[in-house]
């Protein structure tokens, strides 16, 4: 039995809680093996009660996995079943439908007791290099191709380690130390988050969850409930094209306020594409959830109850609701841009809300580097001294401006993934990144301007060659400004010698060539005529924007980007 407890201690327990699962991801970036866990921040971690409620979720992480992690405890409870759950189980999942949306994420859950009782569990998801089959691509024709799929099972029994499993894992993948080593420190950031809670119970006096879950989950409900209904009842739509594989893909959606509910509806999105950019509706609820929450109640904390609100749905065969055996490898392209469809049509009922759109999804690409295989290399046949290496790279493009605010350069909304430093890219395999700054002129001219791109020049080291995975949007369709504002810069990629390469999937790139990419920008807010003419001096003198678009864009006079030149000359801020 629980003693009593006050409202103040139930909210220093509820802070606490969101200490412990924040240490809990800080642990799994400090132990995971994967450059797009330690560098990129492409994970999740959670605590949950026992009937599965997300009490708290990391600040670290990213909203497709922790808002669809929120989902996928009960999916483990189900499967496993509370009489066949012990101390020292954990178990693991790749399911895209029932899990976080494609295979190369791996969910690890771990059930929490105390005294010999069930109390919780927590979970945690990180993003692994290489999951075997086609490789990290949209090239795939169903989920069969696209890896090795582990179904809910116990990853240990009791604590002893289903070795079994684990030499499956081995002998699937491409690189199986780091896709092992990520297995084994999701399990052990799980661990880590238990011991805090047992820590904080026995401070309590806590024997179960049960008061302090119902404290959280009730006022998170109530909190996000006053947000709601706060706002004007209304509906609209909004209409976003986006490149699609190879043809243009059509997002959809209808918003409602209603009372103690916000409803988001896809219909009318494009049907399921042969390739694999399909979004399983677990992928689908997280990220429209997401843009509800930070436009309508970003200072409640994430859980179940404050989600629950939101209430998301789409026909089932469209392209952000896809049925097994769909090819979803690709799913973040399509589920990034959830948001800014979402957005579309908020704007129409809550204007000076939402920002214009951005890059939205990831600029990723991954390297499948071998050694290149020329006789004239070598005086004894083929090359066989290099490295093999799988290397993916977290980038990203701009974000939309906001209503009041500029967008930010090189920021990934809304997955919140960082963007890979030089360094880490070239020491996880045989690359080289020649070139990478922020792209000039890129983003949308406005009142407010989009956040800008990047350039990013990228090569085999010397005596490789590779297959460059492309997994890019914006080529075609590039970031919408809103209110006047104008367009971002569309995503541009090629070889150095000119030759164009596709937005997404696999296509070999030989030793001698350099791959040339321009990431898009956001989207600006705004007439730019009335954007501060200090801000846009301010914005010529850093290299964010050319003299000529200064001039054109902005109206800045030629006596001013004169003036602007020569502070610059003299070594004076402008």
């Amino acid at each position: 039995m629980n003693k009593a407890a006050s409202s103040v201690q139930h909210q220093v327990m509820w802070n606490r809680l969101i200490s412990i699962v924040e240490e809990q991801a800080q642990a799994l970036i400090r132990t995971a093996f994967s450059t797009s866990v330690r560098e990129a921040g492409d994970l999740s971690a959670g605590v949950y009660d026992r009937a599965g409620n997300m009490l708290a979720q990391a600040v670290t992480g990213t909203p497709g996995h922790v808002n669809a992690m929120a989902a996928a405890v009960a999916h483990f409870i189900r499967r496993i079943g509370y009489d066949n759950m012990h101390e020292g189980d954990v178990y693991i999942t790749n399911d895209p439908w029932e899990g976080t949306g494609h295979l190369h994420d791996i969910t690890i859950v771990s059930p929490s007791f105390h005294g010999g009782a069930l109390i919780g569990f927590f979970a945690c998801t990180a993003h692994v290099v290489d999951i075997g089959g086609i490789g990290f691509t949209a090239d795939a024709n169903s989920v069969y191709e696209e890896g090795l799929y582990i179904p809910i099972m116990k990853f240990a029994d009791k604590g002893a380690v289903n070795q079994m499993l684990v030499a499956m894992v081995r002998a699937n993948v491409r690189e199986p130390d780091q896709v092992v080593g990520d297995i084994y420190a999701l399990a052990t950031c799980n661990e880590i988050g238990h011991k805090r809670l047992i820590e904080m119970m026995h401070e309590f006096a806590l024997a179960d969850l049960e008061d302090i879950s119902a404290f959280i989950l009730s006022n998170s409900r109530s909190a996000t409930l006053v947000k709601i209904n706060a706002l004007k009842p209304g509906k609209a739509s909004g209409e976003m094209v986006i490149d699609g594989y190879d043809r243009p893909i059509t997002l959809r959606a209808t918003v409602a306020i209603e009372k103690d509910q916000i409803l988001c509806d896809f219909a009318g999105s494009s049907p399921v594409d042969a390739k694999g950019i399909n979004v399983p509706m677990v992928y689908t609820e997280a990220y429209a959830c997401y843009a509800l929450k930070c436009a309508i109640a970003p200072d409640i904390p994430n859980n179940a109850a404050s989600l629950a609100p939101f209430v998301i749905t789409a026909p089932i065969g469209c392209i952000v609701n896809a049925p097994h055996p769909a090819p979803v490898a690709l799913r973040h392209v399509i589920g990034h841009m959830l948001p800014d469809t979402v957005y579309g049509a908020l704007d129409q009922i809550l204007p000076d809300t939402v920002p214009a759109e951005g890059a939205g999804t990831l600029c990723n690409f991954q390297l499948s580097l071998r050694p290149r295989q020329d006789k004239a290399l070598t005086n004894h046949g083929p090359n066989n001294s290099g490295q093999r290496a799988e290397v993916l790279t977290f980038n990203s493009g701009g974000a939309g401006a906001r209503p009041t605010l500029d967008g930010m350069n090189a920021t990934a909304f809304p997955s919140g993934v960082m963007t890979m430093p030089v360094e880490a890219t070239e020491h996880a395999g045989p690359v080289i990144i020649w070139r990478k700054e922020l792209r000039m002129d890129s983003g949308g001219a406005g009142k407010y301007r989009g956040g800008l791109g990047q350039y990013m020049d990228v090569a085999p080291a010397q005596g490789h060659e590779c297959d460059f995975s492309a997994m890019f949007d914006r080529v075609d369709h590039p970031a919408r400004g809103r209110h006047n504002g104008g367009n971002g810069a569309p995503t541009t990629i090629a070889l150095d010698d000119g030759t164009k390469l596709k937005g997404k999937g696999k296509q070999p790139v030989g030793a001698e060539h350099i791959v040339r990419l321009g990431f898009p920008g956001g989207g600006g807010y705004g007439n730019p005529k009335q954007r501060d003419s200090q801000l846009v001096k301010r914005d010529l003198a850093r290299g964010y924007i050319s003299e000529q678009a200064a001039r054109d864009d902005y109206g800045l006079s030629d006596a001013d980007i004169a003036a602007v030149a020569d502070m610059i000359a003299r070594g004076e801020a402008v």
